[in-house]
Formats: C-alpha cells, sequence, structure tokens
C-alpha cells in the first residue's frame, strides 16, 4: 500500500509529537553546561554526578526491587488467571471473576491507589517495599492475563489431552505440554509488568511510606523544584532500560505466536 503525501506528513508529524522531547532529553543528557536549556558541548560530567548522588541511585534501586518482585507475582498469579478462564469452562461466578481480573485495565489509578490505601490503613500494614509490591501486582497481573490467556487460546488442548492419555496427571500434563509452548507468552508478559511497575508514579504516590520512596516518586519531587542535569541523565538510562525490555518482551511474543502457530492443528 503506497502512502500518500498527506499521510506521510501526518505520521511524521505524529512521531515527531511523541518521540521528539524524548530525542531532545537523551541529547541534553550529555550538554555540559549545568543550564539544562542551554548547549554547552558534550558530556558526561552529568553521569559522573548521578553515580554520586546517592538518594537518586537509592530510589532506582527500590523501584528495580519493586517492579522485579510484582512483575514475578504477577506472572505467576495472571499465568493461574489466564489458565482458569481458558481452561475452566464456564463456571460459576466467571463473569465476576473475569471483570474483577480486568478492571485494573479500565481503572484510573488515582482510584487504583486510594482504594489500595485506604485497604492499607484498615489493617494497619505499614507502608513501604511490601505495599508497593503489591499494589503493582495488582495492578499488572491482569496485563500478564491477557497475554498469557490469548496464547492458550491459540494452542490445540489435543496436546495436554494426549499427555494424560500417556498416563499423566492434569498438572503434570500443563507443566510437561503446554507450561513450555506459552513460556514466551509468560516471559512477555512479565517484562510488561516490570516496565508498568518501573513507570508508575500515581499508585506509588499512594502506597509507599517514608525512606522507599521510588524513582519516579523521587524524580517527581526533585523537577517541582527544578530541572536538573542528573536527571535527564537518569531519565536517559531508564529510557534504555524500558527500551531494551519492550525489545525483548515483543520478541518473546513472537516467538511464542510462532510456537503456537506451529502447535495449532493443520
Amino acid at each position: 500500500m503506497k502512502l500518500s503525501r498527506f499521510n506521510l506528513a501526518s505520521l511524521t508529524l505524529g512521531l515527531a509529537f511523541l518521540y521528539l522531547p524524548i530525542v531532545i532529553l537523551v541529547i541534553y543528557s550529555f550538554n555540559a553546561s549545568r543550564l539544562v536549556t542551554v548547549w554547552g558541548g558534550w558530556s558526561l560530567n552529568w553521569y559522573r554526578e548521578l553515580l554520586r548522588d546517592q538518594a537518586m541511585l537509592d530510589a532506582a534501586w527500590m523501584s528495580f526491587r519493586v517492579a522485579a518482585t510484582s512483575a514475578s507475582a504477577a506472572a505467576v498469579l495472571g499465568t493461574l488467571a489466564a489458565v482458569a478462564l481458558s481452561r475452566g469452562g464456564h463456571f460459576k461466578g466467571r463473569t465476576l471473576f473475569s471483570g474483577m481480573l480486568y478492571a485494573p485495565l479500565v481503572m484510573p489509578e488515582v482510584i487504583t491507589g486510594l482504594s489500595l490505601l485506604l485497604l492499607f490503613v484498615a489493617i494497619n500494614a505499614e507502608r513501604g517495599f511490601w505495599t508497593v509490591t503489591i499494589a503493582h501486582t495488582t495492578l499488572t497481573m491482569c496485563f500478564v492475563t491477557v497475554v498469557v490467556q490469548s496464547r492458550l487460546h491459540a494452542l490445540d488442548r489435543s496436546i495436554e489431552e494426549a499427555a494424560m492419555d500417556l498416563g499423566c496427571a492434569p498438572v503434570e500434563a500443563f507443566l510437561r505440554a503446554t507450561l513450555p509452548l506459552i513460556w514466551p507468552s509468560i516471559a512477555a508478559g512479565w517484562m510488561l509488568a516490570f516496565a508498568l511497575s518501573l513507570d508508575d508514579l500515581v499508585i506509588a504516590s499512594f502506597t509507599t511510606g517514608p525512606g522507599s520512596a521510588t524513582l519516579p516518586i523521587r524524580i517527581y519531587s526533585e523537577v517541582r523544584l527544578g530541572v536538573k542535569p542528573e536527571i535527564n541523565a537518569i531519565c536517559t538510562l531508564i529510557i534504555a532500560v524500558v527500551t531494551v525490555v519492550i525489545i525483548i518482551a515483543s520478541a518473546a511474543s513472537k516467538l511464542s505466536k510462532t510456537q503456537a502457530e506451529s502447535a495449532a492443528p493443520m
């Protein structure tokens, strides 16, 4: 299909609107000047300054810990939920279960964060690493479920039935026959959950406590007082990490789709 000039111009303007600010941020992270709006030449000074900013590094370490833990929990729970929805048939309460599972996809984050805050206050839970992790698991589990469920629907269930005919119990048949085929989609869901958790600000601001600020919260609190060059540097590093995660997730999702198509009946 040949693009018209109008469509090409619209596409160019749209991509520029989305990505030009990010490109400018990355370029100015190598700016030698302390003034973020004045170009002073190329330099790595602010990356070296970032390595000496212990508060920013602690916030980054907190974010990566929360993201890794919540993504792992979301991968397990989301996979189990996907199996229940795709293999459980029309069990009683299925509509309610799926509705509650997918609610975070459409619910504003401020409502989710506030409701979780009220829950933690009601049970007198000390807010910190674990409350943020639970909140992010609640947010990201539905995304893992969507990814894994789509792969399960594409698989031929006769593979599990053949394994059970050969003497495997239902759980063993799933672990031996189905899990290796959906493993790339689980990995893709984990990476998606990791990226979403690493990026979250709203829910984390409701559920965090003293001494457990995540990197987005730290950046937001400093930006309100003025943009420091170190912020450009840390944002560039986060962009690089998220880009790598998205590329790996896309590759894993494509591999899962290819395996699902090869396993489907002709």
